[in-house]
């Protein structure tokens, strides 16, 4: 190198290949030496961007995470911001191996519960990806990796009865919103973003495409998300009177405000639905509760489970092969039953007496 003097001095670089207990033995070093300088002095030879783990999620989160939906976006950001960064920020890429993810996620175990864990890892194991693609590193930190058991599901589930009161005793419109989570199961941010051109009343369905997203209408959350769902004859002909009662919206949506945007979940879920369980008697929970319902239900019915898969649209095992968007007849048997079971009057009792 040339130093602002004119004189010329050799640069020594140095490259920590790996510790103690990795390499027990002199020999072992040895070897890693030998491969490390095979690839330094090889023709071919690039050498390898570095940067720290703080450097690279943020170029990762600019250039990746970017092209992500926003909903997406948010998510990542906060489990960089709040774990991955403050862990390993400040590790070099390159050095980052699966005793150091292993130790990651053995502390982060017991702040946060194991499906938090999972998605930290997946996240990380996505940018692995451009990580190793881009150069900034050529280890695998995932192989053997353990992590902690799923927790168990303790979510609340609304019974068939509170399902069944909750549409009764709702008003419209929401009568009929509460109705479609509880007969179909889908998310309450895909009800939000139905257009009513996704109505497919004459098949007895509704097409999921969309859904809404802090009041913004975004693609669903994954590919297996978009998916027909049966209704019952019951709920077809309560929606063609919704219809004909409809006002068009400017982004021609089922459910929209006097502004013509997208009802707001949060909103709808504290203003209506917390005061009708209330008035109903029935544990407050939110409208993911509709979904559990519904797939309690599906199972006491034994619907078959790919037919349950693709309702719920949460597995790859969908009608494929031209069947992608076709209406299962195990669906429509499965609404049909399900809209009796809603919609069933309550058996009237005698005055004693009259036995």
């Amino acid at each position: 190198m040339s130093s602002t003097d004119g004189t010329i001095h050799r640069v020594q670089r140095r490259e920590v290949i790996g510790t103690l207990k990795e390499y027990k033995t002199k020999r072992l070093a040895e070897r890693a030496l030998e491969q490390r300088l095979a690839e330094v002095n090889s023709l071919t030879y690039k050498p390898r961007p570095t940067a720290t783990f703080r450097e690279f999620a943020a170029r990762w989160q600019k250039d990746v995470l970017s092209q992500h939906k926003r909903s997406t976006q948010s998510a990542d950001r906060s489990r960089l911001r709040k774990h991955l960064i403050p862990e390993l920020g400040d590790l070099c890429m390159k050095d980052i191996n699966c005793q150091i993810v292993q130790s990651t996620v053995a502390r982060k175990a017991e702040e946060v519960s194991a499906k938090s864990v999972r998605n930290l890892v997946a996240l990380l194991s996505e940018m692995w990806v451009q990580a190793k693609t881009n150069g900034y590193t050529q280890t695998d930190p995932f192989f053997g990796l353990v992590l902690p058991e799923r927790d168990p599901l303790n979510e609340r589930c609304l019974t068939l009865d509170e399902m069944k009161r909750v549409i009764v005793e709702a008003p419209k419109p929401y009568k009929t919103y509460y109705w479609i989570l509880a007969e179909t199961g889908i998310r309450a941010g895909e009800v939000g973003a139905l257009p009513a051109t996704n109505l497919l009343l004459d098949q007895a369905a509704i097409r999921i495409t969309q859904a809404v997203w802090r009041g913004k209408i975004q693609s669903v959350k994954s590919k297996k998300g978009n998916r027909i769902c049966e209704v019952s004859p019951q709920l077809r002909e309560h929606l063609r009177g919704y219809v004909r009662q409809w006002r068009p919206n400017r982004l021609g949506l089922l459910f929209a405000s006097s502004k013509g945007t997208p009802w707001d979940t949060d909103v709808v879920r504290k203003r209506k639905f917390y005061p009708l369980l209330a008035k109903l008697g029935i544990e407050r929970c939110g409208f993911h509760a509709f979904r559990h319902g519904n797939a309690t239900v599906m199972d006491q019915e034994m619907v078959p489970m790919a037919t349950r898969q693709n309702r719920l649209g949460q597995s790859d095992a969908r009608t494929t092969m031209g069947y992608t968007h076709a209406i299962s007849e195990d669906g429509r048997r499965f609404a049909a039953r399900l809209g009796d079971l809603l919609t069933a009057p309550e058996p009237t009792l005698l005055p004693a007496g009259n036995a």
